[in-house]
């Protein structure tokens, strides 16, 4: 089963791969096609209704696959508003071809031909909400028809990621969904067929585009807290500036007076928030723990912190009363497998803190994939496994990034990577965040092993990170 934002990731990713939309809406239509016969008789008449959307685009490739019928295609709305340039190409084939396709250009003027079968095609996944005209008019007189309603992917006015359907929506008697199935479809009072369009499990297994899409941000929001720092002052800072990149409005660092000022001269944009230790002390725990439950910002914790003994108390404190979300990395990380809590933590091992947990002692990750799974599932946090390939899961779900480069064996990329995730919780789920960070941090380092032949450092990738989440060379 697969909501609908989370298939259009994977549309997306599947284009990545080598299998473009268009080439998936030529088989989605002839899906279309295929349930309309099995329920048509040659000649019979058959109306489609369709949006200016890739949903109407499978409709008018559907159109194509039905010479032997009646076919009259109705689209809500003026072509020249079609929505994607795919849709619009079979838009004009129809036109091209002299099949019967009309623009309903006002709801005054829309009528439902006599007809044996209905295709619905307004409005596909990732749109909520009750329907408004044309689209009122035309699912008020698809309900009323003496004919049998086709749906294509899902009825429209049917929510495939909240469930909160419309109630003025299309009442299908058929739907062809398309990959898999998505939430409350087998609810419906109606027959449900799943399509293989030939999307490559690939799309769902491998990071891609896709996945980042969807975790990133439209805006800059949150306010990592990143704690770390004492005996070592690069980590927390480069985690606290990658957050800042990678769509972050503030971050803050908690650490030791003894180290706040040197981890400010990193940058001026960090705000540090120094306590009075030399390192992380059960006693400032609870100060670090008021503050981050009462600002409910997303937290990092390990960067930097050492593995004192007090340090390592603190930590298992933090984390056993913490109830947000939360990065876990570097030192911190040995403290969760004995510790219960109510927060989401997200934690991120490279290959021997992965075995110091508990989990596969192995140098191939992606071999190791289904274990890793099983780890996390009794862990009951989010695993970002950190090698060659890194493996990314919830304990269900398993994903597989692989972009990055040898070059990113230097120290301080995984502090990189902390924040670029501590940042994307801010907006997406913790898997999500975590995939999509993954992909970043590793296509920061691709972009800077293009240009620097001799290597580069960690604060080297903080400059591409902008560039690889929105696609520039700044935000």
């Amino acid at each position: 089963m697969i909501t609908g934002e989370r298939m259009g990731a994977v549309d997306e990713n599947a284009a990545a791969l080598g299998v473009p939309r268009k080439q998936l809406m030529e088989s989605s239509g002839n899906a279309v096609a295929r349930a309309v016969r099995d329920v048509a008789e040659r000649g019979d008449r058959v109306a489609i209704v369709a949006g200016r959307g890739n949903n109407g685009g499978d409709a008018f490739v559907a159109a194509r696959f039905l010479d032997g019928y009646d076919v009259t295609t109705l689209l809500l709305g003026r072509a020249a508003n079609i929505g994607t340039e795919i849709a619009r190409e079979n838009w004009d084939a129809l036109q091209r071809a002299d099949y019967d396709a009309r623009e309903v250009t006002d709801s005054s003027g829309f009528e439902l031909p006599e007809c044996d079968v209905v295709v619905d095609a307004m409005l596909g996944t990732g749109i909520s909400g009750d329907l408004r005209e044309p689209a009122v008019t035309a699912a008020d007189a698809i309900n009323a028809a003496d004919a049998t309603v086709v749906a294509v992917d899902v009825p429209s006015g049917f929510d495939a990621d909240g469930g909160d359907h419309a109630d003025n929506g299309v009442e299908a008697d058929r739907v062809v969904t398309f990959h898999d199935a998505k939430p409350g479809l087998e609810d419906l009072d109606a027959e449900i067929t799943v399509a293989d369009i030939g999307i490559p499990a690939a799309a769902e297994r491998y990071v891609g585009p896709g996945d980042v899409d969807l975790a990133r941000p439209d805006t800059r929001e949150g306010r990592p807290n990143i704690i770390g720092g004492g005996p070592y002052t690069g980590a927390p800072a480069l985690a606290a500036q990658a957050a800042l990149r990678a769509s972050a409005e503030l971050a803050f660092v908690a650490a030791p007076d003894s180290v706040a000022g040197e981890i400010q001269g990193y940058s001026e944009d960090l705000i540090v928030q120094s306590y009075e230790s030399d390192v992380l002390t059960p006693e400032v725990a609870d100060d670090l723990l008021e503050t981050a439950e009462a600002y409910d910002n997303a937290v990092v914790i390990g960067p930097g912190l050492g593995t004192a003994d007090e340090t390592l108390e603190a930590t298992r404190q933090f984390l056993s009363s913490y109830t947000g979300r939360a990065v876990v990395d570097a030192d911190a990380l040995e403290v969760v497998p004995e510790i219960e809590t109510d927060a989401t933590l997200v934690c991120t091992p490279n290959r021997g803190e992965l075995a110091r947990m508990g989990g596969p002692d192995t140098d191939d990750l992606a071999s190791a994939a289904d274990e890793i799974e099983a780890f996390a599932a009794e862990l009951g946090h989010v695993v970002l496994a950190k090698g060659a390939n890194d493996v990314i899961t919830d304990g269900e779900r398993t994903r597989i990034s692989r972009s990055g480069t040898v070059g990113m064996k230097v120290g301080g990329t995984g502090d990189t990577l902390a924040g670029v995730v501590a940042a994307l919780l801010e907006h997406a789920e913790p898997l999500d965040a975590a995939a999509a960070g993954a992909h970043v941090n590793g296509l920061a380092g691709e972009r800077l092993a293009e240009t620097k032949e001799h290597g580069f450092l960690a604060s080297d990738m903080l400059a591409e990170l902008p560039a690889v989440l929105w696609g520039g060379d700044d935000e």
